[in-house]
């Protein structure tokens, strides 16, 4: 397809591949292209695009395999029919959490760039460390202990940096480089993001943080927007605050901030225009909520193999089990986060069971657990006077409640006020296909309670639209009773942008800092011209004042539930199994 307008260049650069969508100014998808690390990238011996030292915990990819990757991809774009002579704007998405280590003769490396050699080819010596820690990584146990403790605790961390410590965040990561490898972070000149990383690439010089992205480091005090001194302090170790900051750098304000105009590596190798502009680029998730206009009081459901729930909100309420971000566009705007690890790996568990028990032969058939799912009545109460049925299902460790593997039941007596634990529902497995469903959904409205809004003139707080995302979106029976549990004044959709929604998001930012008026918010101006009749299909009627109501009577015991449970692993001691 072409256009004869102005094209702008989103990228995702990914675990598992990196892929390049262009649109043009009505947002119009014109080209797109994808390189998969396992299956195109050579000499890295990579799986699912990562390698793995599991002594320690470790997980991370080689940086010149992402390079390999750019240089592939533009050609693809190219053979695609891209003129990068009508690239007015680049802008990018990269995996949260990772970091690049660049040593003091990258920009010189990245200024002097050959147009007739390859980005890989010239840039190996540009980085005091080749590897990038992956957000799958777990090795940095004790340093998240460190971050949680040196405000006070957890909760004061998060209040901080919107986030408790994890793992993958770049802070605890950068305490455990320094301290394992004090002689490559000495070497370090700038550490950049996965993000900024691919600004810089295109930029030929350092790119600075996104105002999103550099929420996900625990090194970012969000309300007072500057780097937290006490939590540089810890991650800097003996070579002091001063060096960590002028590695990291200052970080603009203005999500659709103009870095530069592209390298003329890019301009004389590939033939992009002189006044083709770098935008900021932003992390995954910041760039995901970008894919659609999402309004505030919105939310966005993944339902994949975990789940995640994503919400813009003007309400800045963190918890330790949730996240916080920045808008990537908008100021006093957030991003809320939940993920858990158990989403379609638990239902379809319980679909298992189910079709066994009904000897269907299409083991993937998910007609049976639909079917138990809308005959069950909410909370597998079928008389009101009878007691209501929550549970968890945890086939995987969880984050959000912090239990491990297992499945418990209890009953909740709405006239004595009474929570009790029983082996299993009445009519196991048919109604655990309700339950179940009504498990996931109640902790994602107990969590979100404090964050939404009415939506209208007499109606209860709730988000105005739920949008369905993920394997799960297909399924209109889950969600009914998603609609039934969060509301959705306006309903429940699916969105549908493919696999594609980061490069997606990435390239409406570059149109948004582009084209946008003076004053003009990401929200207006994407809103005039994205076209939701492409993307976007009503599947269920969302709120429902009766049903609403009967869910939120029960979110109460649901987190005394989860309380009781993680009281009962605390006395135990870890490593605890529950009931399976």
């Amino acid at each position: 397809m072409t256009s004869s307008g102005p094209l702008y260049l989103g990228f995702d650069l990914s675990t598992q591949q990196l892929k390049g969508l262009v649109v043009d100014s009505s947002l119009k998808k014109v080209h797109e292209a994808k390189f998969d690390f396992d299956a195109d990238s050579k000499g890295f011996g990579v799986q699912k695009g990562v390698l793995v030292n599991e002594a320690e915990h470790e997980v991370f990819a080689p940086v010149a395999m992402w390079l390999q990757a750019i240089d592939t991809l533009l050609g693809r774009l190219k053979d695609d029919g891209l003129d990068f002579k009508q690239v007015k704007g680049i802008s990018g998405s990269g995996m949260q959490h990772g970091s690049v280590f660049w040593n003091a003769d990258a920009e010189q490396l990245l200024s002097q760039l050959d147009s007739d050699k390859t980005l890989q080819s010239q840039l190996d010596g540009a980085f005091a460390h080749p590897y990038s820690p992956n957000w799958q990584d777990a090795s940095t146990q004790k340093e998240c202990d460190e971050f949680d403790a040196i405000l006070g605790g957890e909760q004061q961390l998060a209040h901080a940096t919107g986030s408790k410590a994890h793992h993958r965040f770049t802070g605890p990561q950068i305490l455990r480089f320094q301290r394992n490898y004090p002689d490559k972070y000495i070497k370090t000149y700038k550490i950049t993001l996965v993000s900024s990383w691919i600004a810089t690439i295109f930029l030929g010089k350092f790119a600075p943080f996104d105002i999103s992205d550099v929420c996900g480091m625990n090194l970012w005090d969000i309300k007072a927007g500057k780097w937290n001194e006490k939590l540089l302090e810890l991650a800097a170790g003996p070579s002091g605050v001063d060096a960590l900051k002028k590695k990291l750098g200052d970080v603009p304000e203005d999500g659709g901030i103009h870095l530069g105009t592209v390298s003329k590596y890019f301009v004389r190798r590939h033939g992009f225009s002189e006044d083709c502009t770098v935008v900021a680029s932003t992390g995954d998730n910041p760039s995901t909520i970008l894919a659609l206009p999402l309004r505030s009081n919105d939310a966005i459901v993944s339902l994949g193999t975990s789940t995640t729930f994503l919400m813009s909100t003007q309400e800045y309420k963190p918890d330790p089990a949730t996240h916080f971000f920045n808008s990537p566009t908008t100021p006093r705007l957030y991003m809320f986060m939940l993920c858990y690890k158990n989403g379609g790996l638990a239902r379809e568990k319980v679909r298992d069971a189910i079709n066994a028990k009904a000897g269907v032969s299409d083991k993937s058939s998910w007609t049976e657990f639909d079917k138990h799912l809308l005959s069950t009545p909410p909370l597998a109460q079928g008389d009101p006077s009878k007691s209501a049925h929550l549970g968890l299902y945890f086939p995987r460790p969880e984050i959000i409640p912090p239990l491990p593997v297992g499945e418990w039941h209890f009953t909740y007596d709405l006239e004595a006020n009474k929570l009790s634990s029983v082996r299993s529902v009445p009519q196991s497995p048919e109604q655990d296909a309700r339950v179940i469903v009504e498990s996931q959904f109640l902790s994602l409205r107990l969590r979100s309670k404090e964050l939404v809004s009415s939506p209208g003139k007499g109606l209860p707080p709730q988000p105005r639209r739920v949008y369905m995302v993920g394997g799960g979106s297909r399924n209109k029976a889950i969600a009914k009773v998603a609609g039934e549990v969060l509301g959705g004044s306006e309903g429940v959709f699916k969105l549908d942008v493919g696999e594609n929604a980061c490069a997606l998001g990435a390239a409406y930012k570059a149109v948004w800092a582009i084209e946008r008026a003076k004053g003009e918010t990401f929200e207006e101006l994407i809103g005039k011209r994205w076209r939701e009749e492409e993307f976007v299909e009503k599947i269920a009627d969302g709120y429902n004042a009766e049903i609403w109501e009967k869910y939120g009577k029960v979110l109460g015991p649901f987190q005394d539930m989860e309380n009781g449970l993680l009281q009962e692993q605390k006395n135990a001691g870890k490593g605890e199994q529950g009931l399976v």
